[in-house]
């Protein structure tokens, strides 16, 4: 009995430990690098940055060109709305390439974009200093979404609205939201030309194993490990060789033995018996 548990015991410890070297496996290994395409490239302003003089317009460049329906939007530090309307502007090599993944035959691979193609968002007026956001929202040509924000520190004059200019109030498009969210819209979205363009595919579910599956694959395998090692029958004694004396055998004649010999370095001659004078 105590021979099966402690071979249970030492199955149980190697499952355990490989287990944890194959958790450390998963978490060393990198993860797979998205695959979403025309993302933002870089911006007129860069975020972050403070602006001293007021700007015509803001541009976004992309790695690829925006939606024909993009929206975009430009709000001040009141959160109301200073945009006055967007357009294509002229593609410009970008200073430093942009990096993006497709997927060829189950594989990541690189592809370096080196052209930004931008969306120029004219602003209508500077109110006041402080914090400015630039948001867009488009679809790319895989059907992934495109969203983000670029912000910024304004420090310049301020500057009046043109003559009868509103603040804008308009949504995204609902031909653009449903392309985003994965339903067919009702119409295709025009191009700069009037011209109906052909809707990007939606994207396919990503392919691969579940995520539950390497776990009960482990639990499956460390479960079937210890049922194998209980029911192994324990190994036989080995037969032959003198036996081991038992725990508490009685070394008595060993010490009798030792007794009977004599000490190193004692006179073994015996004693001479003294002659009786005359």
């Amino acid at each position: 009995m105590r021979s099966r548990l402690a071979t249970v015991c030492h199955v149980l410890t190697r499952a355990a430990a490989a287990l944890v070297a194959m958790l450390a496996v998963t978490l060393l290994l990198p993860a797979a690098p998205a695959s979403a395409h025309g993302q933002l490239a870089t911006s007129t302003p860069l975020t972050g940055t403070v602006v001293r003089e007021p700007l015509a317009q803001v541009g976004l460049y992309f790695t690829e060109k925006p939606a024909a329906n993009a929206h975009f939007t430009v709000t001040g530090p009141d959160g109301k709305r200073v945009d006055n309307g967007w357009s294509f502007g002229e593609p410009k090599r970008l200073d430093k390439p942009v990096q993006e993944y497709f997927m060829v035959n189950g594989v990541f691979e690189p592809r370096l974009y080196h052209t930004g193609f931008p969306a120029m968002v004219a602003v209508a007026h500077w109110p006041a200093k402080g914090r400015y956001t630039a948001t867009y929202l488009s679809v790319a040509s895989d059907g992934e979404a495109v969203r983000g924000n670029v912000t910024f520190d304004y420090q310049g004059p301020g500057t009046a609205a043109p003559a009868g200019w509103t603040a804008p109030t308009d949504e995204p498009a609902p031909a653009l939201l449903a392309l985003i969210e994965g339903t067919p819209s009702a119409a295709p979205a025009p191009d700069a030309t009037g011209t109906p363009v052909a809707q990007p595919a939606a994207p396919e579910p990503n392919g691969g194993l579940p995520p539950w599956l390497l776990p009960a694959a482990v639990v499956l395998v460390v479960g079937t490990i210890i049922a194998v090692a209980a029911r192994r029958k324990p190994a036989p004694p080995r037969s032959g060789g003198a036996a081991r004396p038992r725990a508490g055998a009685s070394r008595k004649p060993a010490q009798r033995r030792n007794a009977a010999r004599p000490r190193a370095g004692t006179n073994r001659r015996p004693a001479r018996r003294s002659r009786p004078q005359g």
